[in-house]
């Protein structure tokens, strides 16, 4: 089933990580916010991060917690930010773990959908 509104026609699922991405982000103060759900259905979630000696973006980092947490593959990712597109460097992460097909939904910091893209 696929939800019509204001975010275009996207399923609950998808909608449930736009809205982690945009919780992670408004939670933690950072730029960006992300989420990725895994092959099972699992999300992950995180902020940016911006350490003296790493720096992540929130979709890097969410896609990198998918991995150590087991998953091997992914089923969607959002981000949350005020970029008006996914970087290449967060498509590839994406692309690595789920393939060029995975769909990555970026939207805006009110939570907006702006595009949905593949990994690809």
């Amino acid at each position: 089933m696929t939800l019509s509104s204001e975010h275009g026609d996207l399923g609950p699922e998808d909608l449930k990580i736009i809205t982690l991405a945009r919780s992670a982000r408004a939670r933690n103060g950072v730029p960006e916010g992300a989420a990725v759900r895994d092959e099972t259905g699992r999300t992950y979630v995180a902020g940016t991060v911006e350490l003296e000696s790493l720096k992540l973006s929130a979709l890097r980092t969410a896609v990198a917690m998918a991995v150590a947490s087991g998953a091997q593959s992914l089923e969607a990712a959002a981000v949350v930010s005020a970029a008006e597109t996914a970087s290449e460097e967060d498509r590839a992460a994406v692309r690595d773990l789920g393939g060029p097909g995975t769909p990555v939904l970026l939207a805006g910091p009110d939570g907006q959908l702006r595009a949905a893209v593949t990994a690809g």
